[in-house]
């Protein structure tokens, strides 16, 4: 039931988007992020395969993730008149022909619960591009890097998950949906100091899982 109140929030997010009020199309979007953030750990807290084994609660994580994560920020772009040019057009269809393909991949997830290729967090870098708001080639080359990236043997972490530095990661993931919150409540402010701590923990956000692949995990002796 908490899972499924993201498609709620959902519906709420494309209301305001259709209307073009994008600060609360991005903090319907903001709730519907922290509730993915705490229904899977409560989920295995409390074994709901068990106690409610006629719902697959990963099937339902997807649908609501495909629309917040991908449909409504790819469509929030495409509206926010930052692309000139085919370039919006370009965005959309690769954003949401990606994340299908990704979503519907067996192996996206790696041994220790990471991510395996970019997971199509788009809601993440749509806030972030609408806070800084960056030339719009830019725009399209992070975009298709980032499109690219779904398909390449790159880890990136899972914030609850994910053990390996979860003690710095998780905080990290807080602090970015704090700064994404602010951000969004005072309308994506260019003088905001949020939007600086929205880069910075974007940035490790992004990177964290492939410096762990660069440095080796120490093993310890039994």
């Amino acid at each position: 039931m908490l899972t499924a109140s993201g498609a709620v929030f959902a519906m709420l997010a494309i209301l305001e988007a259709v209307d073009g009020k994008w600060s609360w199309m991005f903090l319907w979007l903001v709730v519907a992020f922290a509730v993915d953030g705490i229904d899977g750990p409560l989920a295995r807290r409390y074994d709901v395969k068990t106690h409610a084994s006629n719902f697959d609660g990963v099937l339902l994580d997807l649908i609501i993730d495909y629309l917040t994560y991908v449909f409504i920020p790819a469509f929030a772009l495409f509206k926010s008149g930052l692309f000139e040019g085919w370039t919006g057009w370009f965005v959309i269809i690769i954003i949401t022909f990606a994340s299908a393909l990704y979503f519907s991949d067996k192996r996206m997830k790696t041994k220790d619960n990471s991510f395996l290729g970019f997971p199509g967090c788009w809601n993440m870098v749509a806030l972030v591009i609408f806070a800084v708001q960056p030339n719009f080639w830019v725009i399209l080359g992070i975009v298709s890097a980032l499109a690219i990236a779904m398909f390449l043997p790159l880890k990136f972490v899972h914030p609850v998950r994910t053990r390996r530095w979860r003690t710095v990661t998780l905080p990290t993931a807080l602090i970015w949906t704090f700064f994404a919150g602010w951000a969004a409540w005072v309308d994506f402010d260019p003088n905001s100091w949020a939007h600086w701590g929205l880069v910075l923990t974007s940035i490790y956000l992004l990177f964290a899982g492939i410096l762990q692949q660069l440095i080796p995990q120490k093993i310890k002796n039994i």
